[in-house]
């Protein structure tokens, strides 16, 4: 494994985190192998097209599995593993020890990327919906020692600022509204045909309908004395908002932006106001494309950061 196998490693990494495994008989050298079942042949092909170049692995093959869980008695699957060599070898050293899977975390931390992220997800991952709406991104690690959730948590965190809980099931949850939709972008790129329905179309979202008369929170300091005309008035600068989620590129800016605010729930006043029709219109909009709240977007909107920017968002 050397510096030009950055990508591969990436890939591998996700795939590992994921439902790849190293197997290994006794007196016999390790093979890289991963399974999924037969609606996900496509995902299956694109993994072995992806690793081909970089591991010797067979194309996938067909396979039934008996299984009295199920009430057909069998599951359908294609198998994807590899011939033997050294990368594999290096490898299950790295993430096995006496033939037990433990996660090499200093390894994960370098080639954790968004790609990696994405194939984890693909592999592993759920999107929970409400009412078309999402609900939790969910990340199944219940094979995984407890401290490795928590290092995983924090890897997390510190490369993509996602802030992933742990069930009781042993598995991360994402439940963040704007996070996930943060994590949904990352990804976006990376996600297959075959695997769409772990993500959403922001465009054929039914956001609920905003209500002229509502409550903002909003921090003390600002002391609005016309709090209807200022927040309304403040609202326009939703327009420039719009403009960086449209795009991936601004809106991953932008939510770096937007998450280095402070918002000290402690420290809020709750204005009720009642929404003029742009502005219900803005709010709405804008949730449908980040997940933030009114209250959110409002103090978004009064931040100077904001309401002094002409361009780009960085």
């Amino acid at each position: 494994m050397n510096k030009f196998d950055g990508n591969y490693l990436s890939r591998l990494t996700g795939k590992l985190l994921g439902d790849g495994c190293i197997t290994k008989q006794v007196s016999r050298q390790p093979r890289f192998q991963f399974i999924h079942r037969i609606e996900d042949f496509e995902w299956s092909q694109y993994c072995y097209e992806q690793l081909k170049d970089f591991l010797p692995l067979n194309p996938p093959t067909y396979k039934r599995v008996v299984d009295p869980r199920i009430q057909a008695g069998y599951a359908e699957c294609y198998t994807v593993q590899s011939k033997t060599s050294t990368i594999i070898t290096e490898l299950e050293k790295l993430w096995y020890n006496n033939r037990k899977k433990l996660l090499p975390l200093a390894f994960i931390n370098d080639h954790l990327n968004e790609e990696a992220l994405a194939w984890w997800y693909q592999d592993d991952g759920h999107l929970a919906q409400q009412n078309n709406l999402p609900q939790k991104v969910v990340l199944s690690t219940d094979s995984f020692a407890r401290n490795e959730h928590l290092a995983l948590q924090q890897i997390l965190q510190d490369k993509f600022c996602l802030s992933f809980k742990l069930d009781g099931q042993k598995r991360l949850l994402l439940y963040d509204q704007p996070q996930i939709y943060y994590f949904l972008k990352l990804v976006e790129p990376y996600l297959q045909p075959c695997m769409y329905r772990k993500s959403i179309d922001t465009e054929q979202l039914q956001q609920p309908t905003e209500s002229k008369r509502t409550t903002i929170y909003l921090p003390e300091k600002l002391q609005l004395k016309k709090p209807t005309k200022e927040i309304n008035s403040q609202l326009v600068y939703a327009y420039k908002i719009i403009h960086q989620l449209e795009n991936r590129e601004t809106f991953l800016n932008f939510y770096q932006f937007a998450n280095s605010l402070t918002h000290d729930k402690h420290n809020q006043i709750s204005y009720q106001i009642i929404l003029n029709e742009e502005s219900r219109s803005l709010l709405q909009k804008i949730k449908q494309l980040s997940g933030w709240n009114q209250s959110q977007i409002a103090q978004l909107c009064f931040n100077k950061k904001l309401t002094n920017c002409t361009g780009n968002l960085a």
